[in-house]
């Protein structure tokens, strides 16, 4: 049963699932009292990667202080294999977890994931050692339906990285709603697009919803390398 007495930390990046994990624990009542934030630095097998600078504008909407969390030099790790890059980079944001657990009563973690046992593996592993607890509204949701709860809610969301077959310069900045979810589900038929885009398809950004008291308002350019491209954010503000 979910703790609902102590504190709690949101991992947050300031995309969709994160921000739908945190959304839905304020929904159950849970005592959010801290936004974590990672700012990796290049890709990353843990984290999610583009506009995380923009997660403190987001933590400033939504009322909630943010811990801000720099992995360090991860170039070592990645040199031997994924699963060393992902016990690494792991490392600081469970320091950082463990000396916020000594300051407050903090019960547990929220995460945003959805399949990667990659990930959600680490995390528990993680709070199992920390002795708190883990909550993951997303984890093992149908992705079709888990999307279609984002958009009922409210939450507007920007595409702001693609990288992958079907996914063209055209949905950069582009808004996740029915429309490019219908699209989606077709790219899914025809080059196997996961709809939530948990393959690291591409990446989201979310510039409002219930739970934030003003939007984020951005200017950016597409930046296009190669089979992939993002948004390279030129300016950002609340509303």
């Amino acid at each position: 049963m979910t703790d609902t007495d102590g504190a709690w930390a949101s991992l947050f990046s300031g995309g969709k699932d994160s921000s739908w994990a945190l959304y839905r624990a304020l929904e159950d009542g849970l005592d959010v009292t801290r936004l974590v934030t990672v700012h990796p630095e290049g890709d990353s097998y843990m984290y999610h990667v583009p506009a995380t600078e923009l997660a403190a504008l987001a933590a400033e909407s939504i009322g909630i202080d943010l811990l801000e969390v720099d992995p360090g030099d991860l170039g070592a790790a990645a040199a031997t294999d994924a699963s060393a890059q992902g016990d690494a980079e792991l490392e600081p944001l469970e320091a950082a977890i463990a000396d916020l657990a000594a300051e407050t009563d903090l019960v547990g973690v929220t995460a945003g994931a959805v399949e990667s046992e990659f990930q959600t593996s680490r995390i528990e592993a993680m709070c199992d050692r920390l002795g708190i607890d883990l909550f993951a509204p997303l984890w093992q949701r149908d992705p079709e339906a888990l999307a279609a709860e984002m958009l009922d809610a409210g939450f507007e969301i920007r595409i702001v990285q693609v990288a992958a077959a079907g996914l063209d310069e055209s949905w950069l900045g582009r808004r996740l709603d029915a429309n490019a979810l219908d699209d989606l589900l077709t790219l899914r038929e025809e080059y196997g697009v996961h709809p939530l885009g948990e393959g690291g398809e591409f990446e989201t950004l979310v510039t409002d919803a219930p739970h934030m008291t003003r939007p984020l308002e951005l200017e950016w350019e597409p930046v296009w390398e190669g089979p992939r491209g993002h948004c390279r954010i030129t300016d950002a503000r609340l509303g």
